[in-house]
C-alpha cells in the first residue's frame, strides 16, 4: 500500500469538496441559461469534439487504472486515476466554453433551425428515445459524481485504503458510465450542430 499524502482533515474536506461540487454544478445548470455570441476563427463545436475525446481517455484510465489496482500496482493506479481526474478538470473547461458559445442542440434537427418537424422526428425514429434516456441518465450521473471521486481520491491521499476502496466500488462505475454515455450522446448529436 502507499503511504498517505495528506493529514486528514474530514471537516475542512467536506466543506471544500461539497463547495466545489455546489459551485460546479451551480454554473453547468447557469449555462443553459446564458450564451455569448463570438467569433472565434473557427467552429466551437470543436469543443464538444475535445470534450469527446478527454471522456473517451478518462473512460480508458478508468479501465486501466482498475486493472493496475487489482495487480497491486497502486503506484500506476494512483498516477491513472490523478489524471483521470486532471482530464475531467479539462473536460469541464472545455464542456463550458462549448455550452457557452454554441446554445442548445436539438436532437433530428436535420436543417439546423432549433425546431424539430415531425418529418424530422419520423427521420430519426428510435434513436431519439435512445439518445434522451442516455442523456436523461448521463447528466444527473454526472452531476452528481464529482462530490464521489473527490471523497474517493480524498480517502486514499489520506491512506484510508478501506474506506476508499469502499467509496470506489460505488463512484467507478457510475463515472465510467458517465464517460462512455458521454461519447455516445456526442456521437449520436454530432451530426446536428449547425
Amino acid at each position: 500500500m502507499l503511504q498517505a499524502a495528506w493529514k486528514k482533515n474530514d471537516k475542512k474536506a467536506r466543506i471544500l469538496i461539497f463547495g466545489f461540487s455546489i459551485v460546479v454544478f451551480a454554473a453547468v445548470m447557469m449555462l443553459s441559461r446564458v450564451q455569448l455570441k463570438a467569433d472565434l476563427g473557427f467552429d466551437v463545436h470543436l469543443f464538444a469534439t475535445i470534450n469527446a475525446m478527454i471522456n473517451s481517455a478518462v473512460a480508458i484510465l478508468l479501465i486501466i487504472a482498475l486493472i493496475a489496482v487489482k495487480r497491486k500496482n497502486y503506484i500506476l493506479h494512483r498516477n491513472l486515476m490523478m489524471t483521470a481526474m486532471i482530464l475531467s478538470i479539462l473536460f469541464l473547461i472545455s464542456y463550458i466554453c462549448h455550452h457557452l458559445l454554441a446554445g442548445d442542440t436539438r436532437f433530428g434537427d436535420a436543417n439546423f433551425d432549433g425546431i424539430v418537424t415531425d418529418v424530422e422526428k419520423a427521420a430519426v425514429s428510435n434513436s431519439r428515445i435512445i439518445y434522451y434516456i442516455l442523456l436523461g441518465t448521463h447528466i444527473p450521473m454526472a452531476g452528481l459524481i464529482l462530490p464521489f471521486i473527490l471523497f474517493s481520491a480524498y480517502r486514499a491521499l489520506t491512506g484510508e485504503f478501506e474506506k476508499h476502496k469502499k467509496l470506489a466500488r460505488i463512484t467507478w462505475p457510475i463515472w465510467f458510465y458517465v464517460a462512455v454515455s458521454g461519447v455516445v450522446v456526442y456521437w449520436m448529436i454530432s451530426p446536428y450542430y449547425g
